[in-house]
């Protein structure tokens, strides 16, 4: 592995904007300082100004391998993540089978090691049967245990009070909720019943109320047995209520936003219809513009994609059958640094809720900061635009964007994975596979 000199760049850090040069020994992070004199050994990259931002940790992601993999595989949509920027993913355990025990997250590890290309973690899915499985999970191993609760098919339903008062209470990691409440979600349904349902019913269906009914009770037994909850995916004013402001140091309960969420409203459905029906469904302009309040006074802690890939064919199904998610991972920075453009967020805020935050959250170990001695994950982000989004410039195994036609104010130059060049101005690099399994520094 060739040593690189990354020269000239502008470091965004830990709330810091600096003009520096940065050295890159093997798989990590040599030395940070204003000028660093070539020793003729290094590769030097000039990078004439652009930002040098942490790669983004991406804590949320359903890459769709094993047996979903004609939407997706974790080696294709790894691509497309390094493409946009991210550097590590934890993966969703509603694959086939679900990820429900040590065997099937090995076995995810196993196809990582062989295929991906950013650095990988997986979540242990949590059923009503399997607490013995999420008792004997090893902290360092796995991310965390998801619990769908209340909004999900097959196995990983987890709604009665007492499987989820258990999980709550002895759960030895931190626990990642999709909260969605389902008594109001078929109530809503049945509200609706004898007519020809369209996308533009779908945020009546899964409203404002089946959200907070179930995030609140999910604070409330985190509150009750102190458990270590992330709430994924918020999408209502009312739901951040729930969560308190400032830095995430020392907080027991945490949620995220994810950039579709913060990119769309529900004015943008007669222009895309299914393409972006997702769960828990994008709502009115009121609740975009409260999440984008809430990443700045902290109440959300981290920006994540739920990258969740169909087929262009299966989007095209009528609403009721057409599934929900939509694919992200290569465009979710750069949705942020047109936030940033746009005045809602700043560059120190993006890189805080992409990166330090989840690697602080999850305790992942030396990534997530610009860092001497931390693994070289890094991201290059240049201020000129790049192309439009088109369906065939995507290197989703989709082959089709919600953004399609839209041009963003920047464009991701280079990406960095423990120190190897993996992407680089519109291709991914063809090197020998140097991505690792995540790490994570618990008690």
């Amino acid at each position: 592995m060739a040593n690189i000199l990354l020269k000239n760049a502008q470091l965004i850090n830990e709330g810091k904007v600096e003009h520096c040069d940065v050295r890159i020994v093997g798989q990590r992070i040599d030395k940070i300082a204003a000028d660093i004199t070539p020793t003729g050994i290094e590769q030097v990259i000039d990078l004439r100004g652009d930002f040098l931002i942490p790669g983004m940790i991406d804590d949320q992601v359903h890459f769709r391998e094993p047996g979903l993999d004609w939407k997706g595989t974790i080696g294709t949509e790894s691509r497309a993540a390094v493409a946009g920027g991210i550097t590590s993913f934890m993966e969703m355990p509603n694959v086939s089978p679900a990820t429900t025990d040590k065997l099937a997250v090995i076995q995810k590890h196993h196809i990582a090691a062989e295929t991906s290309v950013a650095n990988y973690s997986f979540y242990l899915g949590a059923t009503p049967d399997n607490l013995d499985e999420i008792k004997a999970c090893d902290p360092s191993f796995v991310c965390g245990v998801k619990v769908f609760m209340g909004a999900s098919t097959g196995d990983l339903l987890v709604e009665h009070p007492s499987a989820l008062e258990a999980i709550f209470r002895e759960c030895p990691v931190l626990i990642a909720t999709h909260c969605e409440k389902g008594d109001v979600i078929s109530d809503n349904l049945a509200r609706l019943e004898g007519k020809d349902l369209t996308i533009q019913d779908h945020p009546v269906i899964r409203d404002v109320n089946a959200c907070y009914q179930s995030s609140s009770y999910a604070v409330s037994l985190a509150k009750k047995y102190g458990t270590q909850l992330h709430v994924l995916h918020l999408t209502t004013a009312k739901e951040l209520d729930l969560f308190e402001p400032g830095p995430i140091d020392n907080k027991q309960i945490t949620a995220e936003a994810c950039v579709h969420h913060l990119w769309f409203n529900q004015g943008d459905y007669e222009r895309l219809g299914n393409l972006i029906k997702c769960n828990p469904a994008i709502k009115a302009e009121s609740d975009r513009l409260a999440l984008i309040n809430a990443i700045n006074d902290g109440r959300l802690d981290i920006i994540a994609t739920d990258h969740a890939p169909h087929t262009w064919e299966e989007k095209q199904q009528a609403f009721a059958q057409a599934p929900a998610g939509l694919p992200l991972v290569q465009h979710a920075l750069l949705t942020l640094f047109d936030q940033v453009k746009r005045g809602t967020m700043s560059l120190a805020q993006v890189v805080e809720k992409t990166a330090h935050n989840p690697a602080k959250r999850y305790k992942v170990q030396q990534r997530g900061f610009v860092r001497e001695g931390y693994f070289a994950d890094l991201a290059v982000v240049s201020a000129k635009p790049g192309e439009a989004v088109r369906h065939d410039n995507t290197l989703y195994h989709c082959q089709w964007s919600p953004f399609v036609g839209h041009q963003f104010s920047h464009q991701i130059r280079y990406t960095f994975v423990n120190g190897q060049c993996v992407y680089q101005d519109g291709a991914v690099v063809d090197v020998p596979n140097n991505a690792m399994p995540l790490v994570f520094e618990r008690d």
